[in-house]
């Protein structure tokens, strides 16, 4: 299920006129599960997917522990790609993808702003 919600993710800020520079991107600190440049800004995307509302909305899963770490990673990808990025957020999107049924993407900007 995270592979699919991923790919959706993509699609979504790709149709959306972002660009995506990484998918699954690693460091020391962990795993962005996307990297993206909207206009000026780079924006490590967290995605949550659920197959449906039982386990809870999919944005629950994005804990104050959870945005500490996103940004640790945000500041590893500035490191180690100096001058691609004026500014870094994060950014989190849900995807709730019953069978059968067309996904629902809901986009949350500056997480933990």
């Amino acid at each position: 299920m995270g592979v699919r919600g991923e790919d959706i993710a993509a699609g979504h800020l790709a149709r959306s006129g972002w660009s995506i520079l990484a998918r699954n991107w690693r460091c020391s600190e962990g795993e962005a599960d996307i990297v993206a440049r909207d206009g000026c800004d780079v924006v490590v995307v967290e995605v949550k997917t659920r197959s449906s509302g039982g386990a809870g909305h999919p944005f629950e899963a994005v804990t104050p522990a959870k945005v500490a770490r996103l940004r640790r990673i945000a500041m590893a990808w500035a490191l180690e790609h100096p001058g691609t990025c004026r500014q870094v957020r994060l950014d989190a999107i849900a995807v709730t993808a019953p069978d059968g049924l067309p996904p629902l993407v809901e986009h949350l900007r500056a997480v933990g702003a």
